[in-house]
């Protein structure tokens, strides 16, 4: 299914974040200007949580508010996202206490990208499908 354009946004920082996941990785190819050495890809996931995944988060938080209420299967499925975002949130955090920096940043990437593809491959299906009407009505650029 095509992707609505109020969401749209969402879909093009996800294309962005699964770079990040794939480049965090322990197995990750060499791509050009992107250092391999774990203190330098280390240094990258800061840069991007701090500019892309805080505010990213922040827009969905605002799509969860305002889908919430209006279809059982969406209000589960947002429960499920959110409880993701915490435990993404939380794995950030502890990269700094891990003693394998390695292993802690491939971790995260595997489960930032099992979310993304679970936002983009059921959530936002299923938002298209059941609430066409309220996606019309949203603007996820600037929240």
């Amino acid at each position: 299914m095509q992707r609505h354009s109020s969401l749209l946004p969402l879909s093009h920082e996800h294309k962005r974040l699964l770079f990040v996941c794939r480049y965090l990785k322990k197995d990750a190819a060499p791509y050009e200007g992107f250092p391999l050495e774990t203190q330098a890809r280390f240094e990258y996931i800061v840069k991007v949580f701090q500019e892309l995944m805080v505010p990213h988060i922040q827009k969905e938080e605002y799509l969860f508010e305002k889908c919430v209420g209006k279809n059982l299967a969406i209000d589960a499925m947002i429960k499920e996202l959110q409880e993701e975002h915490l435990v993404i949130s939380r794995m950030y955090s502890t990269l700094t206490d891990s003693t394998d920096l390695d292993t802690a940043m491939d971790a995260l990437a595997r489960s930032l990208e099992a979310h993304i593809r679970k936002e983009e491959r059921e959530f936002f299906e299923l938002l298209q499908r059941e609430l066409p009407q309220l996606l019309d009505t949203l603007q996820l650029e600037n929240q």
